[in-house]
């Protein structure tokens, strides 16, 4: 016969895991979305709660646990802390769960809580023009890249919040801004302000 009360945990850790996924893709974390990490976020906290549930109260074996476990080694490279951020934090889940069902419930409320609250929040300054955080090229989001090339400094290119770099080409005598969009229509938007500047010469966009 099938236990339910033993089955109910895994559930729970399954919902649980699938909730953060989306939350991360709602928040524009597109590395979230791949079939490698929907497989890692709705196996890691079961794995570590049957990790957990099978060492307890067993000294013996969890020692010879730790000695196994101490072998593997994440061969994939972690592309942002936020991605580290949620491995521990799937762990901690399936910790949380064979200790006590109250804990994991609330870590997962938080954890979707704070991530909506940076989204929101975002959104709230990007509307007034201003910038709650700066885009990085190595956090999951896909952007939408400008890169114009000048003869000349270019100032609504330098106070732009959306500038990433800027190179002087001392040799081919000329300027190469980069900059980054999180949304295509603020890309359209900028590329139609910047194109009558006298200095620019040419203008590359790269929309997703």
């Amino acid at each position: 016969m099938i236990d339910f009360k033993e089955i109910e945990p895994i559930i729970l850790l399954l919902v649980s895991s699938f909730l953060i996924r989306q939350t991360l893709i709602y928040s524009n974390q597109s590395w979230a979305k791949s079939y490698s990490q929907t497989i890692s976020f709705l196996l890691l906290p079961i794995i570590t709660f049957i990790i957990t549930k099978t060492i307890s109260g067993n000294i013996a074996l969890s020692l010879g646990m730790i000695g196994a476990l101490s072998i593997v080694r994440f061969r994939h490279p972690v592309k942002s802390a936020l991605e580290l951020i949620i491995y521990f934090d799937l762990i901690t889940l399936g910790i949380a769960t064979s200790v006590r069902t109250k804990w994991s419930i609330q870590l997962v409320i938080i954890t979707i809580l704070v991530i909506l609250f940076v989204k929101f929040f975002g959104n709230y300054f990007r509307k007034k023009g201003k910038s709650f955080y700066n885009i990085s090229f190595n956090e999951g989001i896909e952007h939408h890249d400008l890169e114009v090339y000048a003869s000349d400094y270019v100032e609504v290119l330098e106070n732009s919040e959306h500038l990433k770099n800027m190179i002087n080409d001392k040799e081919n005598k000329e300027f190469i801004y980069k900059l980054s969009f999180e949304k295509k229509r603020d890309l359209i938007e900028f590329k139609k302000k910047i194109e009558n500047e006298k200095p620019i010469k040419k203008i590359e966009a790269q929309i997703l």
